[in-house]
């Protein structure tokens, strides 16, 4: 067994691979960009090597600089996570001249299946079954409507080296085909340093079902079954789970064995992932070999309670695996929901910043729940503009699939993070969509369910009424704790205090009398429902956590003017907590009206402006694209949302811009 192990990544996978590294007794290596200086990585390893400026293309992806950093701190193995060079043939032989060994598949099979051209072309030969497609590299984006008309729409465009949405683009019509093109070469040599793209039919209303695989030095493959993939986002996966609701045992065992079959074929000896696109009817379809650990491996690892860092290390070392497949269980359900720093609101734009608030619930089992979080970030640190906008991985484990997305949604409840703008509002709102507790998923079910982007739910019924009980006993708190602070002044007679208050919640206002029992607090409404209210929360902290009519409940909490903010099982409200005589008052006051910015584009996260796609004075139709702006390794066409004239050109490209600066103008 190696003594130690450099990780060739950053991030959430470099420090599980360091949990897992540490657990053996293998010293362990971190590697960083000067963006990177302190980051959560960097302290957890035994050792950190510079490796240069922020841009990953000038650090993570030099080569050189990895094997250097093995050569100073003698690190026997190297360990690419996911991303970066993890699936780069150049890297592993490297490696091996240097005389270190990579923690992944041998070359052969990374050139034969971690290039998404060549691996459809093998899978072809190997007479597995591949979605119809155009595997020549494109020339220009003219050639790639040709293609496009050829196959038949709707296409993807596709990276070859890419991977975590990257590189990819869904074209519905001729014109979006030329401006994915430009746009996947683009985003495919700014992340993976490789700019050739192919062309494939695009399944409609289809599942994305992948099969878990694993093998070692002395022949033998196994699969660990499957995780359904379908929730994404602009082609990025958003929740994940294992085992897929889709699959019945017979299609399970059958795609099982061709996944096996193809990673026999190709001598594979490590973790690895086969890819399938799946019909409704459980038909399926290769898509892809990813040569590496992919980001949704927990869930595998907690329904077959494997740890596929250690294996993949052990199989590295020249170990046999210890298991056969007649020895893979499946046990109870697994979901991941992947937190993003995004802002959901503004069409789930990157979001950068400090992390002034970052608690995650707590981990561990409990009961017949568990709860897991990965992560590569701490409270005051920062999320960076040149890296993957991921927070953490959330994960639950449970008896049943509706029990571990219950544990998912509570878990996410109690998850607070402030200074930064993020998903888990959206991957709450997710976990209660009937249409995701029911299984009914495709990879569109995000554009279905929400064409117009997302928006803050309100609360209502029942969520109305348990948000304005957890309103109600916050408030009680803190005047209560008010009436305790000492030095107050003497008055003649005793303060007369209104035993009536009123929450307010979305118009809606729920009245209710408050009083100390035995058995905690009791709020009387008045309609007559009587709610008990037990928590030790105190004023500060970011989650409310409690009971209520004896129910487990957390909520997010943040104190607003006369109120709390709540977010709770994916609603969220602005619950106002007024005296009888101020809710009266509180109805006649003005409503703030919003100044109408729609003549400027406005820069919508922090980001770099790649191109400027129009001139001053140029008449514009809604919808032509206007500039191009990339953050966090992704670029973001802004497109005009009205006819008009081009006024003035305000920023130029190659210039970094700040959230809401000002792009460009239109003429009045």
């Amino acid at each position: 067994m190696f003594a130690k192990i450099l990780i060739a990544n950053r991030g959430e996978i470099a420090c599980r691979i360091i949990a897992t590294a540490r657990r053996m007794g293998i010293s362990t290596v971190a590697v960083y960009s000067e963006a990177d200086r302190d980051a959560r990585h960097v302290e957890m390893a035994d050792e950190a090597v510079a490796i240069g400026p922020a841009a990953a293309a000038e650090s993570y992806l030099v080569i050189d600089r990895i094997v250097d950093a093995c050569r100073r701190t003698g690190a026997e193995a190297v360990h690419p996570g996911y991303g970066f060079l993890s699936e780069r043939a150049a890297f592993a032989e490297a490696l091996a001249a240097a005389g270190i060994v990579f923690i992944g598949p041998n070359v052969r099979a990374i050139e034969a299946m971690g290039d998404k051209i060549e691996s459809k072309r093998f899978a072809r030969e190997a007479g597995v079954s591949t979605v119809p497609g155009n595997l020549d590299v494109i020339e220009d984006g003219a050639h790639a409507a040709r293609i496009a008309a050829e196959i038949g729409l709707p296409v993807m465009i596709k990276a070859s080296a890419g991977g975590g949405g990257k590189g990819m683009r869904v074209a519905h019509t001729i014109d979006e085909v030329a401006e994915g093109f430009e746009r996947a070469k683009s985003e495919a040599k700014s992340s993976f340093g490789d700019d050739r793209v192919f062309i494939e039919k695009f399944i409609v209303n289809p599942r994305h079902v992948e099969i878990q695989v694993l093998g070692d030095k002395h022949g033998s493959v196994i699969h660990l079954n499957e995780r359904e993939c379908s929730v994404q986002r602009r082609n990025q996966k958003v929740i994940e789970e294992a085992p897929s609701p889709l699959l019945d045992a017979a299609t399970r065992a059958k795609m099982g064995a061709q996944a096996v079959a193809l990673a026999k074929a190709v001598g594979y000896d490590s973790a690895g992932t086969v890819e399938f696109v799946a019909g409704q009817d459980k038909s399926f379809y290769f898509l892809e070999m990813n040569t590496r650990l992919q980001v949704e491996h927990p869930v595998t690892e907690l329904v077959t309670g494997l740890d596929l860092v250690e294996l993949m290390i052990r199989v590295a070392a020249g170990e046999k695996l210890p298991l056969r497949q007649e020895d893979v269980k499946l046990s109870g359900w697994a979901v991941e929901s992947r937190i993003y720093a995004e802002d959901p609101t503004r069409g789930f734009l990157p979001s950068t910043g400090r992390l002034s608030t970052y608690r995650p619930p707590q981990e561990g089992v409990f009961g017949d729940v568990a709860v897991r979080n990965d992560t590569g970030v701490y409270e005051g640190g920062e999320i960076s503009i040149y890296y993957d906008p991921m927070i953490a991985k959330l994960v639950t484990h449970a008896p049943t699939r509706l029990a571990a997305i219950e544990a998912q949604n509570d878990a996410l409840d109690a998850f607070a993070i402030d200074g930064i703008r993020h998903n888990i509002p959206f991957l709450s709102s997710l976990m209660a969509h009937p249409r995701w507790r029911e299984g009914r998923l495709s990879t569109g079910f995000i554009a279905e369910e929400y064409p117009d982007g997302f928006a803050n739910p309100g609360a209502s019924g029942e969520t109305a009424l348990r948000l304005a009980a957890i309103a109600g006993a916050i408030d009680h708190r803190l005047n209560a704790r008010k009436r305790e602070i000492s030095g107050q002044m003497d008055v003649a007679r005793p303060v007369v205090f209104d035993p009536e208050r009123r929450v307010v919640i979305g118009g809606v206002e729920f009245a209710f009398v408050a009083a100390e029992t035995e058995k905690g607090l009791v709020l009387s409404f008045s309609d007559g429902r009587v709610v008990a209210v037990i928590s030790d929360w105190r004023p500060g902290e970011p989650v409310w956590r409690g009971a209520i009519d004896g129910v487990r409940v957390a909520a997010q909490a943040r104190t607003i003017l006369n109120g709390v903010l709540l977010s709770h099982g994916g609603a969220f409200a602005e619950a106002r907590v007024y005296a009888r005589r101020e809710a009266e008052l509180a109805k006649l006051m003005p409503e703030k009206s919003v100044a109408d910015s729609g003549r400027q584009v406005l820069c919508p996260m922090p980001g770099l402006v790649r191109e400027i796609l129009v001139r001053e004075g140029q008449t514009v139709k809604a919808g032509e694209a206007l500039a191009v702006v990339e953050a966090m390794k992704m670029e973001n066409v802004l497109r005009a949302e009205r006819d008009g004239a081009i006024g003035k050109v305000v920023a130029q490209p190659g210039e970094s811009l700040a959230v809401d600066a000002v792009i460009l103008e239109f003429a009045a």
